[in-house]
């Protein structure tokens, strides 16, 4: 049987690659726009609230639209603050590095 090495990896091809470093360095904006997505969707969600409860702006679907808009702020800005702030503890299987650049 023949093989043709000119196209096969070996251990010694992967050993000498260079090597991955892994930066734990705080990502200051990314951090930054949760914690502001995660405040704007709170705020959204308890005026929209109030908005729809109190009848404010006509009706109760301007309400219902901020609410609504303030959920879809709210569910990025919390994932994401959760996860820097369990990097910054040193939680097991979180990193600064989860975070997508912006």
């Amino acid at each position: 049987m023949y093989v043709d090495h000119a196209f096969s990896i070996s251990d010694e091809d992967i050993m000498m690659e260079a090597p991955y470093t892994v930066s734990n360095k705080p990502p200051i904006k990314e951090i930054a726009l949760a914690v502001s997505l995660l405040v704007f969707g709170t705020l959204g969600i308890i005026i929209g609230s109030l908005m729809a409860y109190n009848h404010v702006g006509g009706d109760t679907a301007h309400g219902l639209f901020f609410a609504i808009l303030g959920t879809l702020l709210f569910i990025p800005g919390f994932y994401y603050t959760r996860i820097a702030y369990y990097a910054y503890k040193g939680y097991k299987g979180f990193s600064f590095s989860n975070i997508p650049p912006v």
